[in-house]
């Protein structure tokens, strides 16, 4: 007779996993990385909040709750980001635009110390010509407090070559730039302007439609001058350098791949490849906090345990041996770190769709279908590793396995 199992698909073997160790590795990760707080000063209409949105993918209303620390200067936060917006200084106050942003300054200075200002970006519009003295006694008392400042001029019209087709600014908006580098006055003096830089940016393309310029030279810089202790939170919320964001995976899902290869040093069956569910799971909590994913509020726990199960079952490494001749009935320490590194890989992209929108978070119950790990990303890790990335060898069999899949 035959056995009730023997009649199901492979994947209702399957035990239903235990999401928890994907929950408290991604919590323990998140709560590595500390906060970047980012200080924008700039009037009304200058374009902070659509910079803000270009750059780390939300307004100053998503960032949290605004908190009116004084007047004239409000704290947004969430987890890994705060924004300290300062308003537009009034002109022909008794109080002078250095002397209100000293007491600012100073009430800042006073608060945790999670919540100090790691960059400014001080916004001026392109279209001005020169900066006004309160804009230039502003910047000094910044400096002053040690704050490295970066003049963005915001709003950039931006050209295209009609042969090479780069982008430029404008010569007006360039004519700017030059002497805000190196600013003098009427009579030829030089202007103390301590800047760090000097940067051109338009938050969106023409019309306000597609991406924006000079953001990513932006990104370079805040980082270049952002604390190292808030270099990692920087890297995390900011949406426009991806490659960052891969150099922080990739340690950890080779760390998991290792993890994986240990506790296969002595080969399991297939039926009991699940052990390695905790290793996997956990590597994907990691995964989803350095892409800022916030997978509790996307994923009710039921939908994160059927997640689970497609992405580090049993079902795959069947397969595997069903396709790869020579792999034997068990999971060996190759094969395990082969079959991690592969769940990670995919993890990797559907994390990093979500982050910069390709899928929306509304739709993730049906989209991580689409990227789940397959034998053949399977093979591929594993015949890199035993083969080099290069081998023709290795090349070849890939191919074959791929025709047989």
């Amino acid at each position: 007779m035959t056995p009730p199992s023997a009649s199901r698909p492979p994947e209702d073997d399957e035990p239903r996993l235990d999401g928890r160790p994907f929950i408290e590795a991604n919590s323990q990760e998140r709560s590595r990385y500390g906060r970047f707080n980012l200080a924008i000063i700039g009037g009304t209409g200058v374009g902070k909040s659509s910079l803000v949105n270009a750059v780390f993918g939300r307004d100053f209303a998503r960032v949290g709750k605004g908190l009116p620390v004084t007047s004239g200067v409000h704290y947004y936060q969430d987890e890994h980001l705060g924004i300290w917006d300062f308003e537009g200084f009034e002109i022909g106050s008794s109080t002078s635009p250095g002397e209100a942003l000293r007491a600012h300054l100073s009430t800042i200075a006073a608060r945790p110390r999670g919540e100090q200002i790691a960059v400014v970006w001080y916004c001026v519009n392109a279209s001005a010509d020169r900066l006004t003295q309160p804009d230039i006694d502003m910047i000094q008392e910044l400096d002053a407090a040690g704050l490295p400042v970066i003049l963005v001029l915001t709003k950039v019209q931006w050209i295209k070559h009609p042969i090479s087709g780069r982008q430029r600014a404008t010569p007006d908006t360039e004519e700017f730039r030059d002497w805000l580098e190196s600013p003098v006055d009427a009579d030829g003096n030089r202007i103390a302007l301590p800047v760090k830089a000097v940067m051109l940016t338009a938050a969106y393309g023409p019309h306000g439609k597609g991406a924006g310029h000079g953001l990513g030279d932006l990104v370079t810089k805040t980082l270049e001058l952002a604390p190292d202790s808030d270099k990692d939170a920087f890297r995390i919320v900011q949406r426009l350098n991806l490659p960052w964001k891969r150099a922080m995976a990739r340690p950890v899902i080779a760390q998991a791949s290792s993890a994986a290869a240990a506790a296969a040093a002595i080969p399991v069956p297939v039926a009991d490849a699940a052990v390695l569910a905790p290793i996997q799971l956990a590597m994907m909590g990691r995964l989803a906090a350095i892409y800022d994913l916030e997978f509790k509020s996307m994923l009710s726990e039921s939908a994160l345990a059927q997640l689970s199960t497609q992405l580090t079952g049993q079902a795959l490494a069947r397969s595997l041996i069903k396709v790869v001749p020579g792999v034997g009935s068990v999971v060996n320490a190759t094969v395990a770190a082969a079959l991690t590194a592969a769940a990670g890989t995919a993890w990797l992209r559907l994390c990093e769709h979500l982050h910069t929108g390709k899928i929306d978070q509304s739709q993730i119950s049906g989209a991580w279908r689409d990227y789940s790990p397959t034998v053949v990303d399977v093979v591929k890790k594993l015949v890199t590793q035993r083969a080099g990335r290069k081998s023709p060898g290795a090349q070849i069999h890939i191919a074959k396995v791929e025709a047989e899949a």
